[in-house]
């Protein structure tokens, strides 16, 4: 999976990635002829005693060092912003994956996890991508490098390169091999972290209000010393990389010094030729030991690719039509044909055999008890998921092959939990609409019975709103989000339980309101009061996920007893009358 990532996302960057390795195999090339030449000066010029070799070959190892240097700054800077490039792009495309998941994906993922893994996956392959241009390139070219160089110098002595060098390679190997699966349990727990933290915050008021405090302190507690936990398993492992590291190129220094010193002795080497090949072996183990702190990285980066992938690899189960139809006008016509609707592996549907017709001028309600599939039903229209059988028509058109533009042009949806976003009143209504004069943001918030609190805020449309519109309450945001929905002046309007909030005074306000702005559109209302939906032209009443009745109130009083059941629930039978 990491290799495909990075294959994929850094190919448009090929021509930097040539630059990459050009300019650590001229600064690798340099590294590794300088302990040549140094060697040069020892047999030929200290030896010997002459100055004159000393500084010409002197002046040569400066140069050589400056195109090091100059070669490993413009690695370095290359590489950093190709792995800033890479972290963007993929950022990028998991959050565009993600806004194309319909809701079925979003639960199957989980919002804590889809967090974590467009911030703190991408960022670990991000910086896996770094530490591989930065050392892994010039890792290989110089161990190859310095084993040739060592073999120029004595090939005899070399023999101990086959013994230094797979010794480390194990050994490093062994410990990668356990930290792999420690990294993904790492990173499930960080989800575990990321959603706690979440419910905690969001659920601040609930938690205060049951007096949890001691119980969420200690669920927190908990998942974090699960996090511990792991991290100490997998803090150890990386402990030991350097120690074994460090044990192996200190003993391999000794045995270089001891046999190479007999060498000398024997006449069979010269001093210069051993103190280039112990700086070629220094240089053979650093660049192994280089490879070592980049293999480090690479289990977490790769259990991190793998969640990326999947996250990149799932389709939505709300496709794009191929041939999209794109009609001239949409008057508002809405019809629902034996309409199914069931979540993957489950044995009962959620909705089954639905049938619906809501034409423009008419508004049509849905009531049921909690559970029977009413907010599923409105999410259906606008494609928030598609139905797994029957069909869901706007003017006589599957809203499967229709222009996801014209679909949501023509459908406005206020949800049972209205969001709104971090910015000002004025920001969120144009979502709406971002084209809206103040006049036309006036007049929606007037309709939605906001502008009353609007006005009285020091900054009436400028007025700023936290992320979530925690700092208004319930029936402000509520109110807000329809007015944002009025903004765009759509065809079919679904209020999906959005009055629950309000008192009965401002949502019989609202409703006379809305009845004058909406009288020529498709209106579909869902709630669980009765007082909310009794003037409805139609009122379906479901049931399990069932159409167990369908008229007026009046009507449904009389023969529905699930219908009736629900009002008397709620108003006494002379107020049902």
């Amino acid at each position: 999976m990491l290799v495909r990532l990075l294959r994929t996302y850094l190919r448009p960057y090929s021509r930097d990635l040539g630059l990459i390795v050009l300019l650590q195999l001229v600064q690798t090339l340099a590294a590794l002829y300088l302990p040549t030449l140094n060697a040069d000066i020892v047999d030929n010029g200290l030896v010997k005693g002459d100055t004159g070799y000393i500084v010409r070959i002197g002046m040569v190892m400066l140069l050589g060092t400056l195109a090091q240097i100059v070669c490993s700054i413009g690695a370095v800077y290359y590489g950093a912003r190709t792995a800033m490039a890479l972290g963007r792009d993929l950022r990028g495309a998991v959050f565009h994956r993600v806004q194309d998941f319909s809701a079925r994906e979003v639960g199957q993922f989980g919002t804590p996890s889809l967090i974590t893994r467009t911030t703190n996956d991408v960022q670990q392959v991000q910086m896996l991508a770094l530490m591989s241009f930065i050392l892994m390139v010039s890792a290989p070219i110089m161990c190859v490098g310095g084993i040739l160089m060592a073999l120029n110098q004595d090939v005899p002595l070399s023999s101990l390169l086959l013994v230094v060098v797979p010794v480390l390679a194990v050994s490093v190997g062994l410990i990668i091999a356990r930290m792999h699966p420690a990294f993904r349990l790492m990173q499930e727990r960080i989800d575990k972290i990321n959603q706690v933290l979440r419910e905690q915050i969001m659920g601040i008021r609930v938690i205060r209000a049951f007096v949890r405090d001691t119980q969420e302190r200690a669920r927190f507690t908990d998942a974090n010393q699960r996090l511990l936990t792991v991290s100490l398993r997998v803090g150890r492992l990386m402990a030991l990389m350097l120690p074994i590291v460090m044990l192996v190129m200190n003993a391999s220094s000794v045995a270089v010094l001891w046999f190479g010193g007999q060498r000398i002795d024997s006449g069979s080497m010269q001093i210069g030729a051993l103190t280039a090949f112990l700086a070629y072996l220094m240089q053979i183990l650093m660049s192994v030991m280089m490879a070592t702190f980049m293999f480090m990285t690479v289990p977490r980066a790769e259990v991190c690719a793998e969640r990326i992938c999947e996250v990149l690899d799932t389709e939505s189960s709300v496709t794009l039509p191929e041939n999209p139809v794109r009609p001239g006008e949409v008057r508002g016509t809405l019809e629902l044909s034996g309409v199914e609707f069931r979540y993957p592996g489950a044995e009962e549907p959620v909705l089954q055999g639905i049938d619906l017709l809501a034409r423009p001028g008419e508004t049509t309600a849905v009531i049921g008890s909690t559970g029977s599939g009413k907010t599923t039903l409105l999410n259906l229209i606008p494609r928030l998921m598609d139905a797994t059988d029957g069909t869901v028509r706007v003017d006589d058109v599957d809203v499967r092959l229709l222009d996801p533009v014209v679909l949501s042009g023509a459908v406005g949806l206020v949800p049972q939990k209205p969001y709104l976003f971090a910015g000002t009143i004025a920001t969120n209504l144009r979502y709406g609409n971002p084209d809206a004069t103040e006049e036309q943001l006036w007049h929606v918030l007037d309709v939605a019975q906001a502008r009353d609190f609007v006005e009285r805020m020091p900054e009436g449309l400028d007025a700023p709103i936290a992320q979530g519109g925690t700092n208004v309450s319930g029936g402000q945001r509520q109110r807000l989000a329809i007015a944002r929905m009025l903004v765009s002046r759509p065809e079919v309007y679904l209020f999906d339980d959005s009055f629950s909030a309000l008192d009965y005074a401002t949502d019989a306000a609202l409703r006379r309101a809305l009845a004058a702005e909406t009288a020529e559109a498709t209106v579909v209302i869902v709630a669980q009061r009765v007082s909310t939906i009794r003037t409805a032209d139609r009122i379906i009443v479901l049931d399990a996920g069932r159409v167990v009745g369908s008229g007026t109130h009046t009507e449904l009083m009389d023969t529905n007893d699930t219908y009736r059941e629900i009002v008397l629930s709620q108003l006494t039978e002379q107020e049902a009358a």
